[in-house]
């Protein structure tokens, strides 16, 4: 798939609950263009809620937010990055960076959970790329 493709899918509000299952439902709370700056909140399963500002934006390569607020205690701060590289015409590759700061419970279980977490994170990146490419037939 090409690098613009793939933003645009991490663009979609409708994409995100298919390939990422933890979330149920995303709702951008800026108008478009989007850009440094947006915001939008992330209804997850569990009843959490992330409140997301865009910290980086460039169309086609990269985007990056932090949480400015959560629903639940157990988060003291959280950012993700999406890296996207071109590598041809029709392929790039993706770098997922994730960032957490664990606080109360989470703190403590958080070093158990973190394997789990990378598994997840993987089996997530194979949904969205079989999405992607199911989409492209």
């Amino acid at each position: 798939m090409s690098s613009e493709t793939l933003f645009s899918s991490l663009q979609s509000a409708e994409d995100w609950p298919c390939w990422a299952k933890p979330i149920q439902k995303v709702e951008w709370t800026s108008p478009q263009p989007f850009g440094i700056g947006t915001t939008r909140t992330v209804f997850m399963s569990g009843g959490m809620t992330g409140y997301e500002e865009f910290i980086a934006w460039e169309r086609g390569r990269e985007m990056a937010f932090c949480f400015t607020h959560c629903s639940k205690p157990n988060v003291d701060s959280f950012a993700e990055r999406y890296e996207i590289t071109p590598l041809a015409e029709d392929r790039c590759r993706l770098v997922w960076t994730m960032a957490m700061k664990p606080k109360g419970v989470s703190l403590v279980i958080m070093p158990v959970v973190s394997p789990l977490l990378r598994i997840g994170v993987k089996s997530m990146l194979r949904s969205l790329k079989r999405m992607l490419e199911k989409r492209a037939r």
